[in-house]
């Protein structure tokens, strides 16, 4: 039944709620639940806080492969389950922000010059994640470099994004993402952008840095073709 202009102002009332620490306000009143939801909802709600509760403390997550899943501590270290996995994380940060200023200020360069140009290679959440920061994130007046992906095996798409980069492969970053390391997809991306940089004349390994899973396949050919650096993806960082 179709509720009064009044009913729905005091349902307004009593299910908006404002969050001013946080600059948004959240309204579930056009949300049809009855009054007595909630409290009728308090158990499951207890039973999934309990349920997260034990996911932050390192429970079994993915019975199947046996692993955690806590790719939130990559956001706050200090919700880690045991002092070498928040150490791991600190540290691989640092690193992280370190290799970061070094490619902004020039210290680290491609074959010709500072680079202008970030080549993310992944598919799946590997491409989505980094699409998502660079789209909410990103400002093209204002970014140090210009990003770009291969984020699947379409070979039109590859040559449309290498069109775009032209003659400043040496001016661009590649990142290879892939946590098994053993992804045919974002294989298959890094030898077609490896291709491209020999037949330029350039090391495709100086200009690129892995991040996977310590000692997979991806890790052993970064580690091989002397490539600029390794970061680590552990496996309890989910899809």
């Amino acid at each position: 039944m179709q509720k009064s202009n009044l009913e729905l102002w005091n349902r307004f009332q009593k299910y908006q709620t404002i969050y001013p620490e946080l600059g948004m306000s959240l309204d579930i009143s056009r949300i049809n639940f009855p009054d007595d939801w909630f409290e009728a909802m308090s158990g499951p709600l207890q039973r999934a806080f309990e349920a997260i509760g034990a996911l932050e403390q390192g429970s079994i997550a993915n019975p199947d492969e046996n692993r955690m899943v806590g790719h939130y501590w990559l956001r706050n270290s200090k919700l880690a389950p045991t002092a070498e996995i928040r150490e791991e994380i600190e540290l691989t940060c640092k690193a992280i922000q370190q290799f970061c200023q070094e490619i902004h200020n020039g210290n680290v360069k491609g074959s010709a010059g500072i680079y202008k140009n970030l080549l993310i290679i992944g598919i799946g959440g590997s491409a989505l994640g980094p699409q998502f920061v660079s789209h909410a994130l990103g400002n093209p007046t204002t970014d140090k470099l210009r990003v770009l992906f291969f984020d699947n095996t379409d070979p039109d798409g590859m040559d449309k994004v290498l069109s775009e980069l032209g003659s400043e492969l040496g001016q661009t970053l590649c990142i290879v993402i892939s946590k098994s390391g053993g992804t045919k997809e974002t294989r298959n991306g890094m030898l077609e952008a490896e291709a491209a940089y020999k037949q330029a004349g350039l090391n495709f390994g100086a200009h690129t840095v892995a991040i996977t899973g310590a000692g997979s396949e991806l890790d052993r050919y970064a580690v091989k073709n002397s490539w600029l650096r390794r970061f680590p993806m552990w496996d309890w960082v989910g899809g």
